[in-house]
């Protein structure tokens, strides 16, 4: 395998087929290789590793995996793109697989079939859903390895968010009460074709050991009804869930607190009492 064989210039490859960054799916090209591959360095050596990439559009990050010697598939539902990725797929024999689809309706697990990290520039429109999805379920560890992902810069400091701070909310919870996630780079808006109109980060998310007892289901109804209504004191945000109050006093946790002030460890214990009162 040539890990450098000749490539032309990503912006190059987009004049080449046409290709503009569709709003509609959220898209913005980054063009810069030695960005490109800084990202795939993030999760370690990926030589021979499966790797899925969701959104890869014309292979700007998809070429620097692919020259990190990981095996990558790729879902992309734009078709234009396709052309593109085609090409790279006969510049890396063997090395890269493109799926035309929505990465949403699409089970990755059975895609993949065998441990797998994935990297991504998400689309902005899916990329917090995609994001959930893959710290959902009661299935854990998961089948990924590592997320490496570029989200909106606001939503990246919400993923790894600390309690008290007015980014802290649900998905800072899910992203760390069974796995670690921490910002690995800040990327400025002129990276991209076309610039969007807010700064962009990578965060790197890998899984650990699930706390015993708890559901996944439960945390992530709790977690959604307490920030669902933040404003509000526990007593009043999670009178909709069964039991929630018996388990605030169990737990010892202040009705009148809100929720932004919980830690994710005292939710992992509200969520590991609700199940017994259930």
């Amino acid at each position: 395998m040539n890990p450098n064989p000749p490539l032309p210039p990503i912006r190059d490859v987009i004049n080449r087929h046409g290709l503009s960054a569709s709003k509609a799916l959220g898209q913005n090209f980054l063009l810069d290789e030695q960005l490109l591959d800084r990202i795939a360095a993030i999760p370690g050596d990926l030589a021979g590793h499966p790797v899925l990439e969701v959104g890869p559009g014309p292979g700007g990050l998809t070429r620097a995996i692919l020259r990190a010697g990981g095996k990558v598939t790729a879902i992309e539902m734009d078709r234009r793109c396709l052309p593109a990725l085609e090409e790279l797929s006969a510049a890396f024999p063997g090395q890269l697989s493109v799926i035309e689809g929505d990465a949403m309706k699409i089970d990755h697990a059975q895609t993949m079939g065998a441990p797998y990290a994935v990297i991504a520039n998400l689309p902005y429109n899916v990329g917090t859903a995609l994001f959930v999805r893959w710290l959902s379920g009661e299935q854990w560890p998961p089948q990924w390895t590592s997320l490496t992902l570029m989200f909106q810069l606001e939503v990246a400091q919400r993923i790894v968010a600390q309690p008290g701070t007015g980014a802290y909310g649900r998905l800072a919870v899910l992203a760390q009460w069974r796995s670690d996630a921490k910002l690995a780079m800040k990327v400025h808006r002129s990276a991209f074709t076309p610039p969007p109109k807010v700064m962009s980060a990578i965060v790197h998310v890998t899984p650990k050991a699930q706390p015993e007892g708890v559901s996944a289901r439960l945390l992530e109804r709790v977690t959604e009804a307490a920030f669902g209504q933040r404003r509000k004191m526990l007593r009043q945000s999670l009178k909709g869930v069964p039991h929630a109050l018996d388990a605030l006093d169990i737990v010892g946790i202040d009705p009148q607190r809100r929720a932004e002030t919980l830690s994710v460890d005292e939710f992992v214990v509200l969520a590991r009492t609700l199940g017994t009162l259930g």
